[in-house]
């Protein structure tokens, strides 16, 4: 047969065969591979005792071998999905993960596919084939291979015809017609050309991913994820990668990714996320939203803590050794200057703050006590100041005193009182519109405010440190108590023996007291994603933002606080902003902190949104901002996108009917049904009590047919089919409406639809 260059054939039962042969050969080793480490892990969780150090290496042993057998069992899929000929040498099968022979000198049986050894299979074209004379596409089912598309790729150089931005075309218009489950699928087997570029950009400094919907930016994201994973593990195991999505929705979307990629020690979060302890994820208009994020906030925030900072009017009177003791205005006020020039965060500088105060009183009192009756020398020594210092210290009353002056402040507790206080938002600087009832959930624009307000309060640690050193010595006297009996128990044993009692090896000549603690000390076993949730201070070793065009300054000050190295991914679309706080140039994020030390790539292919959609988001993208240009889409649907006006009374019954016939239309699909939230609730309601199955807003699991959920639930995500209520509502409610409505017709992989009660914006007028 005469194979054109470039084109995709399908291949013969003899190759399947031969295909399923080695396929099976994978497995086997897969299997052989994960039994090892099974067992191996079974052997270690039987050990106990032994030295600090040496549990510290069998921890690490056995964390190393669970991430080993979690890699095999999240592979199992999709093992093995191409195959790369050349002109010279053995065929090269690339898969989730690298296989070896258990003689590691041969050839591996199978190449991860973030290795320099694959690269042809995403880069290689006809035009350029890199060496590569066929590239074969395997689909399987389980371990089972259900079919072969083979690229030929001729070795000379090409005439300039062949498609260079596609490659793959039959695999990857397989994926994008797929229905849609709720789930998002890895593209390890159609990454593109642009795609691959960005995915293995370095480590070091910020990449801007700028695309256009459907460019495939949230999957080259993951992606790149794995890939930094697999070529700096070391120091990123170590200290963490974090992928930060806008809602919660969209990481249970994406959640499946790097597993099935092998990496299972990422962190998934959203911005409500990002305080420990804290999970604020409640609503509030979007105008508050946007004061808090912008970085005006600071100076309020700064002016919150020093309104706790307060001083008498005139004096405060104190009971101290029976004695009435009085606490000046002049004295408070100069230990407040001194606390706060030492620049010292609040509560580290209470510290100065005390000590300030206690030496004026102590002078206070030597006046009163040690005073001279002939006018001489104060009589009190340096060792009475010293003794009438610590008696201050000890004091209930006059502690009591200074720390209502200078009170141990929590970020939660300063915050939640700023904005309930119509008092101390005025004082701090804040108009009105932010008081909200005290007992008001944690929103996403919160967390940075309490991130900040964690670095102006600082910690204190002396107490607790005092508390690990009482336990630790408290635990050592237990231990010596424990020795000293097990000692005597074996003298009187041996005594009784006749044995020499010098010839006796104690329990104390084998292991001392301190010892003995350590070796039974807790040894954090919690991954690098895990530690770093808990520990507001992590520093991350990469971070990458998705829909990062929507978060505000304030939110951008937290990261870079997270990521001081600025190893970031940030990728996102200006065109898409819909938070007020959000950004429209990349320039104003970043240059503040990186100066022109940022680089950005633009991906131009829409993979997902078909083109007779897309012909209708580019007016809306036009209206949005005349300078930006829609992606180009790879493929027609064939479904012409519509719009149809209905009554405002027969809505509900209209788009019940709809939705019927649009989810009967795309079988095991999905339907998205992209409402304003003004009418979130209400024809939610409606919708789920009309349609088995239906599921409304961010549910706990987004597998339901028929999805309803506002623009603002539905970024990222994408639907078989998406029906758009009333896109006039969704323009009007927000400022930043046009920018919405192009996120909500550019959702579908297939089908578009709108229903309207008034006249159909005219930015939507080309529908059908």
């Amino acid at each position: 047969m005469i194979a054109r260059k470039g084109a995709t054939l399908s291949s013969s039962n003899a190759d399947i065969d031969s295909e399923q042969a080695y396929l099976t050969t994978l497995y086997q080793r897969l299997d052989q591979l994960r039994d090892q480490a099974d067992s191996r892990l079974r052997a270690i969780l039987l050990e106990a005792g032994g030295t600090p150090q040496g549990r510290t290496q069998r921890e690490a042993t056995r964390g190393h071998y669970a991430e080993q057998l979690a890699q095999f069992n999240s592979v199992e899929n999709g093992l093995c999905f191409g195959r790369l000929d050349f002109s010279a040498g053995r065929p090269r099968y690339i898969g989730r993960l690298g296989l070896f022979a258990e003689d590691r000198d041969q050839d591996p049986l199978l190449v991860d596919w973030r290795a320099p050894a694959a690269r042809p299979f995403y880069l290689a074209t006809a035009v350029s084939p890199e060496g590569v004379t066929r590239r074969r596409h395997l689909r399987t089912r389980g371990r089972v291979l259900t079919g072969i598309d083979d690229e030929v790729l001729d070795i000379e150089a090409g005439d300039g015809s062949g498609r260079e931005d596609v490659t793959g075309e039959a695999a990857l218009l397989s994926a994008l017609t797929a229905k849609r489950t709720g789930r998002m699928r890895d593209i390890v087997e159609t990454i593109q050309a642009e795609q691959d570029e960005v995915i293995r950009s370095g480590l070091p400094g910020v990449l801007v991913v700028q695309g256009g919907p459907g460019t495939g930016k949230t999957a080259v994201a993951l992606h790149r994820a794995a890939y930094l994973l697999y070529t700096y593990r070391e120091q990123l195991t170590r200290t963490g990668v974090l992928i930060l999505g806008p809602n919660t929705t969209f990481l249970r979307y994406i959640s499946q990714v790097l597993p099935s990629l092998a990496e299972t020690g990422v962190l998934l979060a959203t911005l409500g996320d990002m305080f420990p302890g804290v999970r604020a994820h409640a609503a509030e208009p979007p105008a508050v939203a946007a004061v808090k994020g912008g970085l005006g906030i600071l100076d309020a925030l700064e002016n919150a803590v020093a309104d706790r900072q307060t001083v008498p009017d005139d004096f405060v009177e104190v009971d101290h050794d029976g004695y009435p003791l009085r606490i000046e205005r002049e004295v408070l006020l100069a230990a407040r200057t001194a606390a706060r020039r030492s620049e010292r965060p609040h509560n580290v500088a209470r510290q100065v703050f005390v000590t300030e105060a206690i030496h004026q009183l102590s002078l206070q009192i030597a006046e009163r006590i040690g005073a001279d009756p002939l006018g001489g020398e104060n009589l009190l020594s340096e060792a009475d100041l010293a003794e009438t210092r610590r008696e201050l210290r000890e004091d209930i009353d006059v502690q009591q005193a200074l720390f209502d002056f200078w009170p141990v402040l929590t970020p939660r507790q300063v915050l939640r009182d700023l904005l309930s206080d119509a008092g101390r938002l005025e004082s701090a600087g804040l108009p009105a519109t932010l008081l909200r009832e005290r007992g008001h959930g944690w929103t996403p624009a919160d967390v940075p405010l309490l991130d900040e307000l964690a670095e102006l309060l600082g910690v204190d640690d002396t107490l607790k440190v005092r508390e690990q050193q009482r336990q630790r010595k408290a635990a050592i006297e237990y231990a010596e108590g424990v020795l000293e009996i097990v000692e005597g128990s074996r003298s009187l044993d041996f005594e009784d023996e006749g044995a020499e009692k010098d010839e006796i090896l104690s329990a104390l000549d084998v292991v001392d007291a301190g010892a003995f603690v350590e070796r039974h000390e807790v040894i954090d076993t919690r991954t690098a994603a895990e530690r770093a949730a808990a520990d507001r201070s992590w520093v991350f070793g990469h971070v990458i933002v998705d829909e990062a065009q929507e978060l505000s300054p304030m939110a951008w000050r937290l990261l870079m606080r997270r990521c001081p190295s600025r190893s970031m991914t940030a990728v996102g679309d200006v065109a898409q902003t819909s938070e007020l706080a959000g950004t429209t140039t990349w320039e104003q994020v970043f240059e503040p902190y990186v100066a022109q030390r940022w680089r950005i790539v633009e991906l131009s292919v829409n993979y997902r949104t078909p083109s007779e959609v897309m012909a209708v988001a580019a007016d809306v993208l036009a209206a949005v901002d005349p300078a930006l240009r829609p992606p180009r889409s790879v493929r027609s649907a064939g479904v012409t996108p519509w719009a149809r006006r209905v009554p405002p009374a027969a809505l509900v019954e209209e788009l019940v009917a709809v939705v019927r016939k649009e989810a009967s239309l795309i079988e095991e699909g999905r339907l998205g049904v992209l409402v304003p939230e003004s009418l979130e609730s209400s024809l939610g309601a409606e919708l789920v009590a009309a349609v088995p199955g239906a599921a409304v807003g961010e549910q706990p699991d987004l597998l339901n047919h028929v999805v309803l959920m506002t623009v603002r639930q539905a970024k990222g995500l994408e639907f078989d089919s998406v029906l758009v209520v009333a896109p006039d509502e969704i323009i009007t409610e927000s400022p930043r409406g046009l920018s919405d409505l192009y996120v909500a017709v550019t959702r579908a992989t297939r089908s578009l639809g709108v229903l309207h009660t008034t006249d159909l914006p005219k930015v939507l007028s080309s529908l059908a």
